[in-house]
């Protein structure tokens, strides 16, 4: 085993004679030597007996059977070449399972080794004094990263909860389900039937500075909880049983939520069920024609309201008024009873009972696409001049694998296709759990774009995911940018050079405890959204908006053309009048003395274009004197 970090020196404390702001600053030595020799050996054993299997296959029963047939219709008639072409997908997919299993293995075996030397532990560690704690922890951070992005990146990423608990390095229970996220892999505690959304990152350790500590705690979460998307959990925070956060609902560290309850703000609050209602945008007409949906004293407001509407001696002004009245959120704390704040909670755990559904379709779009890459190797390969054949190995290898991923889109494309017709995509609010039709077929749409999205987004040309939302459903051209953000495939619209920041979410459908959300979500053009924003389901966002960096729209909210929003929730901060502004003007600070001044400086543009600026600002000034 390689010694992977030198005891801590003696090191003397400063003395009482010393200035207060002398302090002790080490610095952080990574060793990177021993963090490659780590990455070498998981890697290494990761492929090689998936690697070793493969080429047996291929040397002892693909190559005599299929690539040395000279006749093709033997391939269809013979049994043992077309047992040796069929089953050629199947040995890809076992050989990448095999590939995963033991990259899981050589992470644990590494994982358990260092846990043993320099166990894991609550607490604050020091940065500004080396240790073996410190070194440890860093070292285990580098480990897990290559199986969490093989995992939760990879063609299977529900499997990334066994990979974690298999590990050690937390505890998921049943019926749990993880999305993509950035954090989410050491020192957690989950219950069962939770949801934890996009980007959502429960956060287990914070560091503090070059030199400050690393706040390291473990996150507990109970049974039931539910994070929406880009959800920020402190460490040692606590959420109990039957919590639901909303988009960028985040904690504080050491955070207490006791559950039973809905979340939302930064820092989170706890918000009433009927400010749920509003959230959701439910409205008199949803709560009739919906009899999934569970509002706050649903039957009782119906009830009032039909019988206010048989009432023939209010106005239709006075209806209206009334029904706002009900929905408004005006509750008297004191005369609040248990069942009033009972959320009849239920999760999108059943998420990961669908997962079955998944692998009916993924088995047949993998063995087509690879019977097709099959077939592609065999005319290679039937050329007896080798010269060509190796020249060309390189560009028939790349070629290959974008044969495989567009056909993993043809055939999933054909696929939603078929699951459309049995049954039709629709907008609305629908119950969150088993047996309810319009949230199983949700889900089977959702991860079935997420194989070619994945495929396509993993390639060396990510743009090339433009082809892929359209081709699945997302209206949209070449002229605007995904930055690596997560985008769902259905009711979504973009207008004419729209750009996304990195780590954005846009999403036509959500969870929202009990219930699915689906809305149509509309950028027009010349839209962009700052990196780490949530879009959530029914926003419009008008022409030339801009949606500032760490921000989130509500349902069904729309945004004005030509104005710039921020916040959680978004408002209105100022009108986007970028072409207007000053551009040899610029504003700056003087941190020291707390001063501002304005300086001028040369625009960088081309001469041709100084005079046409100049004589759009004479026809401006015109106008402006002419109207006065």
């Amino acid at each position: 085993m390689v010694k992977m970090s030198e005891e801590a020196e003696d090191i003397n404390t400063p003395n009482s004679n010393d200035s207060e702001d002398e302090v002790i600053k080490e610095e952080v030595e990574l060793a990177f030597h021993v963090y490659i020799t780590l990455f070498a050996f998981i890697f290494y054993i990761s492929w090689v007996f998936s690697g070793i299997f493969f080429f047996y296959y291929v040397l002892q029963i693909f190559l005599p059977n299929v690539l040395e047939t000279r006749d093709f219709l033997s391939l269809f008639i013979e049994i043992k070449p077309l047992l040796s072409l069929l089953t050629m997908p199947l040995v890809l997919i076992g050989c990448y399972l095999l590939h995963i299993f033991f990259l899981a293995l050589a992470t644990r075996l590494l994982w358990k080794i260092t846990e043993k030397i320099s166990p894991s532990k609550e607490g604050i560690i020091p940065r500004n004094i080396r240790s073996k704690a410190a070194n440890y922890y860093h070292i285990r951070s580098f480990i897990i990263k290559y199986g969490k992005n093989s995992f939760a990146k990879g063609v299977f990423p529900w499997l990334s909860k066994w990979f974690f608990n298999f590990l050690g390095a937390s505890k998921m229970e049943k019926g749990t389900t993880m999305e993509e996220s950035i954090v989410n892999d050491k020192f957690l505690e989950i219950g069962e039937n939770c949801y934890i959304g996009v980007n959502s990152a429960l956060g287990t350790h914070v560091v503090e500075g070059i030199f400050g500590n690393i706040s390291y705690f473990k996150i507990k979460v109970g049974n039931n909880v539910t994070t929406a998307a880009t959800n920020l959990v402190g460490p040692g925070s606590e959420i109990h049983d039957d919590s639901y956060l909303l988009p960028w609902a985040s904690t504080l560290k050491h955070s207490l939520l006791k559950g039973n309850n809905f979340y939302w703000g930064m820092p989170l609050r706890r918000i009433f069920r009927r400010k749920i209602m509003q959230y959701l945008d439910i409205t008199q007409n949803y709560l009739e024609r919906n009899e999934n949906i569970a509002g706050y004293r649903d039957k009782k407001l119906l009830k009032k309201l039909k019988a206010e509407e048989l009432d023939d001696n209010k106005s239709d002004i006075e209806k209206v008024r009334l029904i706002t009245e009900l929905l408004e959120d005006k509750i008297d704390v004191n005369t609040l009873t248990d069942e009033d704040l009972a959320i009849d909670f239920t999760t999108s755990s059943a998420i990961s009972r669908v997962n079955i559904k998944f692998l009916a379709i993924y088995l047949p779009i993998f063995f087509l696409s690879g019977f097709l890459v099959a077939i592609f190797w065999y005319w290679y390969f039937l050329d007896e001049n080798w010269i060509p054949i190796i020249a060309f190995l390189p560009l028939a290898i790349f070629g290959s694998i974008y044969f495989f991923t567009l056909a993993c889109l043809i055939f999933s494309k054909l696929f939603l296709i078929l699951i459309n017709l049995l049954h039709k995509p629709k907008e609305g609010v629908f119950k969150a759990e088993i047996k309810n039709t319009d949230f199983e077929f949700w889900m089977i749409r959702t991860e079935l774009r997420k194989l070619s999205l994945w495929l396509f987004r993993n390639s060396p040309f990510t743009w090339l995911d433009v082809l892929a939302f359209r081709i699945l459903g997302v209206k949209m051209d070449t002229s605007s940018h995904l930055n690596d953000t997560w985008c769902d495939g259905e009711f979504i619209k973009f207008g004419r050079k729209n750009l996304i920041g990195q780590a954005s979410v846009i999403m036509s459908s959500m969870i929202v405890g009990k219930y699915l959300l689906i809305r149509s979500v509309i950028l027009d053009d010349y839209v962009m959204i700052g990196a780490q924003t949530t879009i959530v389901p029914g926003t419009i966002v008008g022409k030339e908006t801009m949606v500032g960096a760490a921000s989130t729209t509500t349902v069904n909210q729309v945004l004005e053309p030509g104005w710039i929003y921020t916040g959680i929730p978004v408002t209105k901060f100022k009108s986007n009048k970028y072409a207007l502004s000053h551009r040899e003007i610029l504003m700056k600070r003087d941190v020291d003395e707390e001063k501002k001044f304005e300086i001028e400086y040369e625009v960088n543009i081309d001469e041709d274009k100084k005079e046409l600026i100049k004589a759009k600002e004479i026809n401006q000034e015109n106008k402006k004197s002419e109207e006065m």
